[in-house]
């Protein structure tokens, strides 16, 4: 990853709050209770005409016994050896803080491997810019330390401006525009990030056991089997009614952004309580935004009486629960044991191709043509509907339309009696199909 920008400090200092003003966006959630960032998290932005990727980062904490605090420290010490710049970020507001020394002690090993920046953020007067000389005593070197406002953008182009000199090249615009997205939902606690962080063979994101650790939608480009795609592990989605803080709000909010803005959702399950209600609206909100999905039932290696509970009794169960959605492959998985990790991957990638799998017109026809004629649509008030032939439009998802001579009289029944027959004939595994009647 080249251009790439890490910011760093205690919690508090407004991370979170530059990082979105350099992405453009309100992507990391920032809210005044403290270490609400727990994990390290992308976006990408540019700067006179050079492309560069940003990571925010949890707040550091030294010698905390909070179970995040600890895991927090490494993400900030992975986010720190992937970047091309450091923003060493400090409160301008408060002065210097003894957690600011202690940071200053793990960044001094890095002075002489890469730019180490600081920046003295909430500078919002004369005399907090004019303090931050104060700043100077953390040893971070003589050169300019940065007096900005993150919340209103005072002192942030000076800052770029200083950052993209240490970038050579123009970097990527948007490199991951091509690259399939692939979104890991599910009910809290159902394993999402440990799924993740085994596929990674690192800790991706903060794993503990308890629920709603995850508050960001974290991406990670990942590359196995050839494939290289994005990986989008989500905060757990819950229902509204048990939704209280306003940060668990946004979390939710952030979990179905990520959904829609995936192209495969692996929902994850869990194989000791079966499918429940809330995977059901998942699932259902997935179809709804034209997703490929594919279900992990996770935890398969705690199930008893495989005898009893067989894997096609289970797949029969859940497609009971989401009928008429038909169409996702179910893959039975222990992320504790491994079992089937990779097959998950391999579906996943393979319900993306589906996706955006295009069928020659001439094949459709040829194949479809002989199943209407098999089975016409049925006369409606004593009028006969004829379909002449059928296409694929040009859409992100398979849409087909078929041209008829009134397509107002086609029921709901048949068209799903011809989206069987396509799923037949054509892999569209894991992905909803589009199928509109127009009149010709």
């Amino acid at each position: 990853m080249s251009n790439t920008i890490a910011i760093v400090g205690r919690p508090n200092v407004g991370k979170s709050t530059l990082f979105n003003r350099l992405v453009g966006q309100r992507k990391a959630i920032m809210d005044n209770e403290s270490g609400v960032t727990r994990d390290r998290h992308y976006g990408h932005g540019d700067w006179i005409g050079k492309n560069f990727t940003v990571i925010d980062t949890g707040g550091y904490v030294h010698g905390s016994d909070d179970i995040f605090e600890g895991e927090i420290r490494k993400q900030v010490k992975l986010a720190i050896d992937e970047a091309d710049v450091v923003l060493f970020m400090v409160d301008a507001a408060d002065g210097v803080h003894g957690l600011d020394e202690e940071f200053a002690q793990v960044l001094r090993p890095y002075l002489k491997k890469k730019p180490i920046l600081l920046v003295a953020n909430k500078a919002d007067t004369n005399a907090r810019a004019h303090g931050s000389g104060e700043f100077y005593s953390l040893g971070m070197g003589e050169g300019e330390i940065f007096a900005i406002s993150s919340a209103n953008g005072h002192g942030t182009g000076e800052l770029l401006d200083e950052v993209v000199s240490h970038f050579p090249e123009a970097g990527i615009e948007e490199p991951d525009s091509d690259i399939p997205k692939i979104a890991v939902v599910g009910r809290p606690n159902v394993g999402k990030s440990s799924f993740v962080n085994l596929l990674l063979g690192t800790e991706r994101s903060i794993v503990t056991d308890i629920a709603g650790t995850t508050r960001d939608a974290i991406s990670t480009r990942y590359n196995v089997f050839g494939h290289d795609f994005i990986l989008v592990d989500t905060a757990g989605l819950r229902r509204k009614a048990k939704v209280s803080e306003d940060i668990e709000f946004y979390a939710n909010m952030r979990s179905l952004r990520a959904l829609e803005e995936c192209d495969v959702c692996v929902v994850l399950i869990d194989a000791t309580r079966g499918i429940e209600s809330q995977d059901v609206n998942i699932i259902a909100l997935a179809d709804k935004n034209r997703k490929g999905v594919v279900i992990l039932v996770n935890k398969w290696d705690l199930v008893e009486n495989k005898e009893t509970n067989t894997t096609k009794e289970f797949e029969e169960k859940i497609y009971a629960k989401l009928a008429p959605i038909a169409y996702p492959p179910i893959v039975f998985i222990s992320v504790l044991t491994k079992q089937r990790v990779h097959k998950a991957i391999e579906t996943a990638v393979q319900v993306f191709e589906n996706k955006r799998r295009k069928i020659p017109t001439s094949q459709l026809n040829d194949v479809m043509l002989e199943e209407i004629a098999k089975y016409p649509p049925p006369a409606i008030k004593g009028k006969l509907v004829r379909i002449k032939y059928a296409t694929q439009l040009p859409t992100h998802n398979p849409v087909f339309a078929f041209f008829c001579n009134l397509p107002q009289y086609v029921k709901e029944n048949y068209t799903r009696y011809l989206e069987n027959r396509m799923r037949e004939h054509f892999d569209f595994t894991g992905v909803p199909i589009g199928i509109v009647f127009r009149k010709k």
